[in-house]
């Protein structure tokens, strides 16, 4: 069911995103993606990086506490395509 579905969305873009080199946590036991930003990088930082580079936009982890920093999730409930095409702008940046 729906379940199913953002789930394969979760392990979608973390086979994206690991096979680009990224630190990736999360994604097996709930649809969400936790990105390690890259070193001398904020999680704000990173959030104005995927924004204005890859039109994509997810959580900084400094909004869930001090342990969130250096952290960035992204929510895999969207469409197939959209999971997709979102991954592909990332790896492509």
């Amino acid at each position: 069911g729906l379940i199913n579905f953002y789930m394969e969305n979760a392990r979608i873009m973390k086979s994206k995103l690991q096979t680009a080199g990224f630190k990736i946590y999360g994604g097996e036991n709930a649809p969400y993606i936790w990105i390690k930003v890259p070193d001398k990088m904020s999680s704000w930082d990173f959030f104005d990086y995927l924004l204005e580079r890859a039109n994509v936009v997810g959580t900084p982890g400094s909004g869930f506490g001090l342990a969130g920093e250096g952290y960035f999730r992204l929510s895999a409930f969207n469409s197939r395509l959209n999971v997709i095409n979102a991954m592909e702008r990332i790896i492509n940046i």
